[in-house]
């Protein structure tokens, strides 16, 4: 396992090697950056979107919370770091597609289904458990459907990506974007154990392979 001395001598070898490498795209990066796409993704050490997609720097801009969630859109002030980064990927860098990308085996997700940090205290889970709230209705349809188990836990991992992306449509710059065509919502689920991505159909009813 890394720790933070493995992760300097990593930046020596970046610095020595693909820094050197991509000199120029760099000196284009400090500029500013210019992504095209917006990725949501989970904090889970195990599911890097850069990884899974192979982009570069610069290519896209993501932000990354437990469970991938999106909370409704809410003008009351307060911190807000999720919808901050909603906010200016969609109003400052124009991006044309945000994609939320949720994954197999989410520890959120579990939280969520087993009830477990029901009761929690902040600090002792109690941060996780108001957070995962975001999938309570959707929490209860599954396990209504599937139960608590493998079968429950993958069909609230892609009913967890429905949520946030409703949850996107509440935000009046998204649906501005959605109606005059210049921006798209995407989802999908990585699955760890297999690699495979399935993305969320066109209808936004059911994941295929990618």
């Amino acid at each position: 396992m890394r720790k933070f001395k493995d992760l300097i001598d990593g930046y020596y070898r970046f610095r020595g090697n693909e820094w050197i490498d991509e000199r120029e795209k760099w000196t284009e990066l400090a500029g500013g950056q210019t992504p095209k796409v917006m990725v949501i993704a989970c904090s889970d050490s195990r599911v890097d979107p850069a990884t899974i997609f192979g982009t570069r720097p610069g290519e896209v801009f993501v932000v990354r919370n437990v469970a991938n969630l999106v909370p409704p859109f809410d003008p009351s002030g307060g911190l807000h770091g999720v919808s901050a980064a909603i906010e200016f990927a969609v109003t400052v860098l124009k991006v044309e597609e945000i994609l939320v990308l949720g994954h197999g085996q989410c520890g959120g997700v579990k939280a969520s289904l087993s009830g477990a940090l029901t009761d929690a205290k902040p600090g002792e889970g109690g941060f996780v458990a108001e957070w995962i709230k975001l999938l309570k209705d959707a929490r209860e349809r599954v396990v209504a459907e599937h139960g608590t188990g493998a079968e429950g836990q993958t069909a609230l991992e892609q009913e967890g990506v429905k949520v946030s992306i409703e949850n996107l449509k509440t935000f009046p710059f998204v649906q501005a974007g959605l109606d005059d065509g210049t921006l798209a919502l995407k989802g999908a689920v990585f699955a760890i154990a297999d690699g495979k991505l399935r993305v969320l159909s066109d209808n936004g009813t059911t994941f295929e392979a990618a």
